[in-house]
């Protein structure tokens, strides 16, 4: 299998009639028992996996093309091609199929290719029949060649037989000779004829045809005489375009002289096929499809010289990256590499990769940092297709490579930086380089063709690089056109002052770090939109707008890089001021990129929102658009639904406390009452289950702080009535999770700090570190809430049937301080929590001092 002779590729012609890459393998021809006959197999060389089954059919057309190339018809619609890596190797197994089929291996086909209704029309013809005598090549004789060529078209074995006598007799060359002599006579009549002969000769179809035709003794004859069409008033002047206007450019000289000739003819057969030949009708399109593979093959073989000339291409990035090279010279090599890179798009994909390997090892990425930096534009386009190709293929070449690069440069020469400085800087109205460098950044950023092994996750370290050295230049042109000395002041920007260093601080008390919560709800129906206008620039805006739909794929796929991104830099703050842009458009970019924060109901997120009244300028932008029924209002409108619909109860709440008021007017949909709803709905159940707590943890007077408040909660749940006396209870043992507690015991929690100072010589003793010591005694003095100098619990005596719970009073007394009492005093529900607590699974033992 190792034998190079025998290496091929396998094609398959698409419904587009363009060859696709079924894969690489060696090829054999043996006898394959279930197909009853001798038979092509072609095994994969990657894995030995079966590429080509085909049973050599005895009346199969075989065509062999080009020495290397072996094309058939298996079924309607279906062609097959081999391409061999050698030529000895095309000929053993043309030979295999000439040994099969009873023909002589020097024939370039094997059988003629005929439709089942012709078979039968010519089944019973003589012999002689099958050779077509073509007129003597004569000037007289023209007409009739003309007619002749034109009317075998419609029938695919007299094509055959026509090919077959052009190529027999060597009429190609004689028929340009001729065209030769009309142009010197200036016979109109004659070139017109020819015209007709040689594109009906280009629509038999036929490989060996066309390499007579294409040869450099015979291509510019043909190219002549498909100049002179009798539909056009003038002939065209193809050949002058070629020898004088398209000029052949050698960036560095090809000293191999058949390459050279194969791109010569190449560039000349692919300006025929899509210049000078007319689109082909849907009944001509099968017509050139040997003239597509023809362009195809020669595509894979110049690519395929030039990658194995080491020599050539290690020339050519040497001047590419010399600064002594002339502007003219690099935008020729640049040019060159972009061609080399699209013809690559050929290669099956194992040659692909290698071939951008091949680049990658040679130093095309550092050499495109230097050329996408040019002034000029037509370099920087083709330095960005190029990269386009490059990050299409192997993102993770392109990641690692500006990670190292990171190691030893600075952020603002970086590959990706510089990408974005292009971005930023594109000079297109409609930003069309912007747009693809956009989809390519998109492309890098994007974890989902991140690469994860066991040694290093390569998600995690890109994104790492990314935010730490990347996002600040992406983020720039954001930050810089929603500063403050941008924008004019609006009630956002007085009430809310910016926490970035690089903004200037507007003289105002208010602090970001604490928003007022009672703003008027007055103020918001008057803001002003015309008063925040930013930016007012059209191209600037698109720009703003590309950035934020790279920053919304960011929220949707980075998660904990670009929260600590939004937050450190209070991102959404600067982004939601777009809210007030007169570019509608970028208003909505901004809401949508708000849209997919709240769509992952993170709870870092919605705090971060309510904290900072982030909804203020969404709210702003639903009023000033007043009642007009437009995208705006229904993308605000959507967001605020979805609130409600998935009852994010801290946002809810939020919303319904600060803007229910400005938004109550709003009936045309019900949203805002669906809103108002939830959050009613939302208080009930709170104070229900306020309610359901036992009465000594509701009260206020007793919180001091959260540790308080569990070590309260451990010694109401930890009483027993077997035993009496002192009971220590560690903080750590939790007998109920505190989410059985309402949020309202935060409130008490802060108000109480401020005087801590003053209860702390009343707390009770610690016994051992985080542990408080409380005594329980029968006090009659306590029970009728009169003061002590300890926390007192009256508990009774345990009784065999337990009913002592039902007619005992539980009191508690509080040291009064500084003149104040502070004292539980007896509550007559209590009764049925006290049998609740006797038969309570959370019970837990109580531990005894």
């Amino acid at each position: 299998m190792s034998d190079t002779r025998r290496r091929v590729k396998v094609y398959t012609l698409n419904e587009d009639r363009q060859w696709d890459d079924r894969g690489t393998g060696h090829v054999s021809s043996t006898y394959v028992e279930e197909l009853k006959g001798m038979s092509l197999l072609v095994r994969a060389e990657s894995d030995g996996s079966l590429l080509l089954e085909s049973k050599i059919n005895p009346n199969t057309a075989y065509q062999k093309q080009q020495d290397t190339l072996i094309v058939w018809s298996e079924a309607e619609n279906y062609d097959l091609a081999l391409s061999f890596q050698e030529k000895a190797g095309c000929d053993e197994i043309w030979e295999k199929i000439c040994q099969v089929q009873g023909k002589d291996p020097s024939v370039e086909v094997t059988q003629d290719l005929i439709d089942e209704s012709e078979e039968e029309r010519f089944e019973e013809m003589p012999e002689t029949s099958h050779l077509i005598d073509l007129p003597t090549c004569e000037l007289n004789k023209l007409e009739e060649i003309a007619d002749l060529v034109t009317s075998v078209l419609s029938s695919p074995i007299r094509r055959e037989k026509l090919a077959l006598a052009l190529e027999n007799e060597g009429y190609i060359k004689k028929l340009l000779q001729l065209f030769q002599a009309c142009e010197n006579l200036e016979n109109t009549e004659g070139l017109h004829h020819l015209y007709e002969i040689i594109r009906g000769i280009l629509f038999l179809n036929k490989a060996t045809l066309f390499e007579v035709m294409f040869s450099d003794e015979c291509i510019m004859d043909v190219v002549g005489c498909l100049e002179y069409d009798p539909a056009l008033a003038q002939p065209k002047r193809h050949r002058e375009f070629l020898t004088k206007t398209a000029k052949f450019k050698e960036v560095i000289p090809i000293t191999d002289s058949e390459l050279r000739q194969k791109i010569h003819q190449t560039y000349r057969v692919q300006y025929i096929q899509d210049i000078i030949l007319p689109t082909p009708s849907v009944f001509e399109e099968n017509f050139l499809s040997t003239l597509t593979s023809f362009i195809f093959f020669n595509k894979v073989e110049i690519v395929s010289m030039l990658q194995e000339d080491e020599k050539f291409l290690s020339e050519v990035f040497a001047q590419l990256t010399d600064e002594a090279t002339d502007d003219d010279k690099r935008r020729e090599l640049v040019n060159f590499f972009k061609e080399f890179c699209a013809f690559s798009q050929t290669l099956q994909p194992q040659n692909r990769d290698a071939f951008f390997k091949t680049l990658a090892k040679l130093g095309i990425l550092p050499a495109l940092e230097i050329v996408m930096g040019m002034d000029d534009l037509q370099v920087r386009s083709a330095a960005t297709d190029i990269f386009s190709y490059l990050v299409e293929f192997s993102p993770s070449m392109v990641r690692e490579f500006v990670m190292q690069e990171a190691q030893q440069s600075d952020d603002d020469i970086l590959l990706i930086n510089v990408v974005i400085e292009q971005m930023i800087c594109d000079t297109d109205p409609e930003l069309g380089g912007a747009v693809q460098l956009m989809g390519l950044l998109r492309t890098l950023i994007d974890p989902e063709n991140m690469l994860a092994t066991t040694n290093k996750t390569e998600k995690s370290e890109f994104l790492n690089f990314f935010y730490n050295h990347c996002m600040h230049v992406l983020t720039a042109p954001l930050l810089t056109n929603t500063s403050e000395d941008k924008c004019e002041k609006d009630f956002f920007l007085k009430h809310y002052r910016y926490s970035w260093s690089f903004v200037c601080t507007p003289s105002h008390s208010h602090s970001h770090s604490t928003p007022s919560s009672s703003i008027s709800q007055d103020n918001i129906v008057g803001s002003n939109k015309n008063n925040t206008i930013c930016p007012d620039n059209y191209q600037t805006a698109q720009l703003l707008a590309l950035i934020l739909e790279l920053l919304t794929f960011c929220v949707e796929h980075h998660t904990y890089h670009i929260k600590n991104y939004i937050m450190n830099k209070d991102l959404l703050r600067r982004v939601l001021v777009l809210m007030n842009s007169k570019h509608t458009f970028l208003a909505l970019c901004a809401l949508r990129f708000m849209r997919r924060i709240i769509g992952l109901k993170d709870e870092f997120y919605n705090r971060y929102i309510t904290k900072g009244n982030l909804f203020e300028p969404v709210i702003n932008a639903l009023l000033d658009n007043g009642t007009r029924y437009n995208l705006l209002n229904s993308a605000v409108i959507e967001l605020f639904e979805f609130i409600r619909v998935e009852d994010i109860k801290s946002l809810t709440a939020h919303i319904v406390e600060n803007f229910y008021k400005a938004l109550e007017s709003i009936e045309y949909v019900q949203t805002f009452k669906g809103l108002k709803t939830k959050y009613e709905q939302e208080k009930d159940r709170q104070n229900q289950k306020l309610n359901s707590v036992p009465s000594i943890l509701r009260s206020n007077r007793f919180r001091r702080d959260a540790k308080a408040l569990e070590e309260d909660e451990e010694m109401w749940f930890n009483e027993d009535e077997e035993e009496e006396g002192k009971v220590v209870v560690a903080p750590a043992e939790k007998s109920k999770p505190e989410d059985d507690f309402p949020d309202n015991y935060e409130k008490f929690m802060e108000t109480k700090k401020a005087k801590e100072s003053e209860d702390k010589e009343n707390l009770p003793k610690r016994t051992s570190p985080g542990g408080f010591k409380f005594t329980f005694s029968h006090s009659a003095s306590a029970a009728n809430g009169t003061n002590s100098k300890s926390v007192v619990a009256q508990t009774p005596p345990a009784t065999s049937n337990g009913s002592s719970s039902k007619t005992t009073n539980l009191a508690t007394s509080v040291t009064a301080t500084k003149g104040s009492l502070v004292g539980l005093v007896d509550y007559p529900d209590d009764e049925e929590e006290d049998e609740e607590e006797e038969t309570s699974p959370r019970k837990r033992p109580r531990l005894g001092s």
